[in-house]
């Protein structure tokens, strides 16, 4: 006995994997416009940087700071420090003075002898161990500037430069 079987073609369903389906536009566009606007923000961030617009703004501010101000330069001064084993021990000071502006320089010439004077006592006063120590020039450098601001009125000077501190 044989067997006939019928297939009907209408009753074949063949199962094929589904494509991918496109993504669609609206997503496109929006992860578009985000690339776009990533790859604007880096582009104007380069920009910046390398433009030189930061140096250009610092070297304003500094020019604008350095206008308002003026130097005194301090003739070097020799002064003995007080040493407890009788050896004779020297401090070689030399300094600028920074005006709180430009106008008070020659009020500051004309006073800075009432300045070494009362800086004089100070400076005798300093044994070699106070100059020991990172922190002994901040602290001989504040003493400075509040002296001088006594001396030569207060908010005359901003700052006092320490160009050479020597101990022989």
């Amino acid at each position: 006995m044989s067997t006939t079987i019928v297939i009907d073609a209408a009753d074949i369903t063949e199962t094929v994997p589904d494509a991918p389906k496109p993504a669609s536009k609206r997503k496109m566009l929006i992860a578009a416009v985000g690339g776009l606007i990533g790859i604007a923000g880096i582009g104007g961030g380069a920009y910046y940087m390398l433009s030189g617009s930061g140096e250009h703004r610092a070297a304003t501010a500094a020019s604008e700071h350095a206008a308002t101000e003026a130097y005194v330069d301090v003739p070097q001064m020799v002064v003995n420090l007080r040493s407890t084993d009788g050896q004779s021990r020297f401090l070689k000071l030399h300094f600028v003075l920074v005006a709180a502006d430009a106008g008070r320089t020659e009020a500051i010439k004309a006073k800075l002898p009432l300045y070494l004077d009362a800086l004089q006592p100070f400076l005798r006063e300093l044994r070699p161990e106070d100059l020991n120590g990172s922190g002994a020039v901040y602290r001989v450098k504040e003493e400075m500037l509040t002296r001088a601001n006594d001396a030569l009125g207060a908010g005359a000077v901003r700052d006092v430069l320490i160009q050479d501190l020597i101990q022989q």
